[in-house]
């Protein structure tokens, strides 16, 4: 029997490789998106994926949509996912992350069908940990320093509540950075991406501006990530928290020099501190070991295929808008 998935969020960056993984495992898959949410990321699955459009915020929508859809495996992505933005949208940040999430679990609460609820939550709630304490594991006290990372704790204990007072099979996946082709430029590997591109475009003379490049982030490969949402939707131990991480932490810098090696056109770098968050985490790096444990998942694609193939998508987007 196929089995019905479900993906909020389908028209992201994430939520569109999910799309990909689970069709090509054979999965039947819907989703929701915002009313005037583009769907350029699905291009690839043409008509295989039946999308729903509403706001996750509005209740009544998100118990018609999933009454209507019946899914045996549901994954909530849709989220607002930028820390930097989260200090300026606030309210929107916890008002999507956290009552969307509770609108999706009380949707589902009684489903006698769902077999599994990949809830995605970040790293960012761990908040700032200093190198002796690394590496991260599930297990960690959790101290978001964000609003985006503190949407994301309320969301996970809303999550623990559902499994805990109804018995919601809820498995929380704490991902790690991850990236790749399709990433929203608010993200540091596909600003770079583009910046340099636009620098090649200009011959040179526009310049790539840099914020901190310090800070170290344990960063994977998006399909990588996706792989591991559909691992634990079928393996997952419901009630527990799972990382989806590479266990290295990357420095900014190195990745950017890594993506101007794969460039022919003199780069420049300057710094603009205006790029500086006021508030930052030093280094991240998380265990996956238990992951690999339960249900068999480890990082496979290494870092310089996410920045080749990241460099190559922004060099077709923004070359093709660049031709007469």
């Amino acid at each position: 029997m196929t089995i019905k998935a479900y993906i909020t969020g389908i028209c992201g960056f994430a939520g569109s490789w999910l799309a990909e993984e689970l069709l090509a495992h054979g999965y039947a898959v819907a989703g929701a998106a915002l009313p005037d949410e583009a769907d350029d990321n699905l291009t690839g699955v043409g008509k295989r994926v039946h999308l729903d459009r509403f706001d996750l915020t509005d209740a009544d929508a998100c118990r018609q949509a999933l009454n209507h859809a019946k899914p045996d495996v549901l994954f909530h992505l849709a989220a607002l996912s930028s820390v930097g933005q989260s200090f300026s949208q606030g309210e929107s940040t916890f008002r999507v992350n956290v009552i969307g999430s509770y609108n999706i679990f009380q949707a589902v609460r009684d489903s006698r069908r769902l077999k599994k609820l990949v809830f995605v939550s970040s790293a960012d709630v761990y908040g700032p940990v200093r190198p002796a304490e690394l590496p991260l594991k599930p297990d960690r006290l959790l101290n978001p320093v964000s609003p985006y990372g503190q949407s994301k704790a309320a969301a996970e204990y809303l999550a623990r509540l559902y499994f805990d007072a109804c018995g919601l099979p809820v498995v929380a996946a704490r991902s790690f950075n991850h990236s790749g082709p399709r990433q929203n430029p608010n993200f540091v590997i596909p600003a770079l991406c583009r910046k340099i591109v636009e620098a090649e475009l200009s011959g040179g003379r526009k310049a790539v501006t840099v914020g901190n490049l310090s800070a170290r982030r344990d960063i994977s490969d998006v399909r990588d990530i996706v792989r591991g949402y559909r691992l634990l939707a079928e393996k997952g131990t419901s009630g527990k928290t799972y990382h989806l991480c590479s266990g290295k932490a990357y420095r900014i810098g190195d990745l950017l020099n890594k993506l101007i090696a794969l460039s022919d056109t003199p780069i420049k770098v300057t710094l603009d501190k205006a790029l500086f968050r006021k508030i930052d985490i030093p280094i991240l790096r998380g265990s996956f070991l238990a992951t690999r444990r339960d249900v068999g998942w480890k990082p496979d694609i290494a870092i310089a295929d996410t920045l080749k193939d990241t460099l190559a998508y922004w060099r077709e987007k923004l070359m093709q808008g660049s031709r007469p």
